[in-house]
């Protein structure tokens, strides 16, 4: 049965049907009111003659689907098939920034992380936040005034003494046994459940209620800390209140195409006001249909996201818009509206979406250099730090089977590499071939003697390598009491990114992404130095142990060679004069008698005929 026959066969009924290629992978997935009507029109002339239609029916082979109750279930279902298979012909969302969430752990003592991406594991989830540096300060917030911590320290074990953060008044002390009781911990894991709700009058009653009893017990120190609390709960309130009545929440989209390249700004206003902005790229648009494209994106944004904005903006209408409406509306509890601005500000407003589209295609597909201000918030969005690094200390390491151990240490700053601060460490503690333990001798020592010294630490360690030289890292700055350090590696081949902390979601960016170039310049810049100062090294000990052997030539011999040539290599093509020099005639003549070659080379140089007496 040819595909024509099974279309005719297709059911007059709402569903999602699927184009599968001759070997069975899902070429693309859409979604019908009536599926026989929709699929059948795929075979007229009109679609036919358009090129992305035309290759899709052309390599098509067979046509499956599963019947839904209604167009909106269809909706639904396509998006959620469209992310499992990730068919070439349907577009697939692919962003550099997705939306920060507040993670709440369900664990014994929990504790609070910023995340971009949403699990079933038991925790619970708040956001999304715009922009994303909002989540930051909501959990310093958290660490300063609640003491909730976000560290990776092992909570199910008793450590003998706590970390910085319980000093600096930061975090309860629930891994040093004594320090909190489970009672008062679960006290505070309350008042920031409620404080992340936007429960904030519930919370500020129950803080009134604690001060009071505070005070009546004499412990004014606790009450004046409950007090000052009270006040910041009140004044966050408070300008929630003033923001509401400002205006509602917008998303704005709007894109710039060169096909197979195209590039979308989405804007968020909040309250009235631009808060943030997500960029979204793609490199395989050889086909590009702005209708089909801008519906595929707006679902595959806000389906299986909890927050749905009460407008959205788009630059053009599209097929199953109404339907998106009614479906969006359901999810959000209330009524969203999508459509496109004609004139007056929100025409305005959409017209500058564009123009920023245009500049990040720009930007991204035209190599143009980012400043240094954005490339450090890049990263951030990216990495999921707390704030943009304006410092990155990155560590590689360099042997032969083991054997010469070198590891350095390259630094940007600022935007350029900082060559003044970089460092080389011979290790010194490793025997054989071990990679991991060679980062954490260079790390321990790199980090021991900075914090020894009060030195600043930076924003960004970076490790050339995977999630084993990011766990040897990790390890040597928790033997430091060094918690909370942003940290990451990059993993050669594939160039997938690991946050520590984060090792679960591994970042992979586009070849295209400044950020990614920026890692690779960094991590390759350290690879440089590692090999240089190893090919030094094992130069000197060839040269130095080959010398060793030759009878009559001393260590001070030996280490006058090493300092004039470096390498047996340059000291075998000196001309004879300067070998005569550094180490005297006579040793000279052991060193030519010890090496025949240089020997050799020296009466290629004599003239010829006979020798003067």
């Amino acid at each position: 049965m040819d595909l024509r026959q099974k279309v005719a066969q297709l059911p007059l009924a709402p569903g999602v049907y699927m184009y599968k290629d001759a070997a069975g992978k899902v070429l693309y997935v859409g979604k019908a009111k009536n599926l026989r009507h929709r699929v059948r029109s795929y075979f007229s002339e009109d679609k036919l003659a358009d090129a992305k239609t035309g290759s899709l029916i052309s390599e098509a082979r067979d046509i499956d689907y599963i019947l839904v109750d209604n167009e909106k279930e269809a909706l639904a279902l396509e998006n959620n098939l469209i992310k499992q298979w990730k068919p070439r012909f349907n577009v697939l969302l692919r962003d550099d920034k997705t939306y920060p969430y507040i993670k709440l752990t369900n664990e014994k003592y929990p504790r609070v992380y910023v995340t971009r991406r949403l699990r079933k594991d038991g925790s619970t989830y708040f956001g999304p936040y715009f922009p994303a540096n909002l989540a930051h300060r909501l959990v310093h917030f958290i660490h300063r005034y609640f003491q909730i911590p976000s560290c990776n320290v092992d909570f199910s074990r008793n450590h003998t003494h706590p970390c910085l953060q319980y000093h600096i008044h930061r975090c309860l002390g629930p891994c040093v046994k004594g320090l909190t009781t489970d009672e008062i911990y679960a006290e505070r894991v309350r008042d920031v459940r409620l404080f992340l709700e936007g429960r904030h009058r519930d919370l500020a009653a129950k803080l009134h209620k604690r001060m009071q009893e505070a005070a009546d017990a004499m412990r004014f120190e606790e009450a004046a800390s409950l007090r000052n609390l009270i006040a910041t709960v009140e004044e966050i309130e408070q300008k929630q209140k003033m923001a509401s009545a400002e205006g509602e929440d917008t998303d704005i989209f709007a894109y710039y195409a060169e096909p197979p390249l195209v590039a979308v700004n989405l804007f968020h206003l909040r309250n009235g006001k631009i808060v943030d902005r997500r960029e979204f790229f793609w490199e395989d648009q050889m086909e590009f249909e702005p209708s089909e494209f801008i519906s595929g994106l707006v679902k595959q944004v806000y389906l299986d996201q909890q927050h749905v904005p009460a407008r959205i903006h788009v630059p053009l209408d599209f097929e199953d818009r109404e339907v998106l409406e009614d479906l969006l509306s359901e999810r959000r509890g209330r009524k969203t509206e999508i459509h496109t601005p004609q004139r007056g500000q929100k025409r305005a407003l959409l017209d500058l979406v564009e123009t920023n589209a245009k500049h990040s295609f720009d930007q991204r597909f035209r190599v143009l250099k980012p400043s240094s201000k954005a490339i450090q918030e890049a990263l951030q969005d990216t990495l999921n730090l707390p704030e943009p690094p304006g410092r990155i200390e990155c560590f590689d390491v360099s042997h032969i089977q083991g054997t010469d151990k070198v590891a350095s240490m390259v630094v940007w700053e600022d935007g350029r590499m900082k060559k003044s601060d970089y460092r080389k460490f011979i290790i010194r503690t490793v025997i054989g071939n071990d990679d991991f333990a060679s980062i954490r001798e260079a790390v321990t020592r790199r980090y021991g003697r900075l914090k020894a010294e009060g030195g600043k630490m930076p924003g960004l360690v970076l490790i050339d390598g995977g999630l084993g030289q990011l766990h040897a890292a990790a390890e040597a700055l928790a033997s430091l009491n060094i918690i909370n350090q942003p940290l990451a590696s990059i993993a050669k081949r594939e160039e997938i990114i690991y946050v520590y902390g984060q090792e679960d979601e591994p970042i992979r960016l586009d070849r295209y992404s400044p950020v990614l170039h920026l890692i690779q310049m960094v991590r390759d810049e350290a690879h440089r130095f590692a090999v240089t100062f190893h090919r030094a090294r094992r130069n000197v000990s060839r040269l130095h142990s080959e010398l060793e052997n030759v009878p009559g030539i001393g260590k001070k011999t030996v280490e006058k060679l090493l300092r004039a040539f470096g390498s047996v290599e340059r000291m075998r093509q000196a001309p004879p004069e300067e070998l005569d020099r550094v180490a005297g005639p006579a040793a000279a003549r052991r060193i030519r008698a010890a090496f025949p070659e240089m020997a050799a080379s020296l009466a290629d140089r004599e003239p010829l005929g006979e020798k003067v007496r």
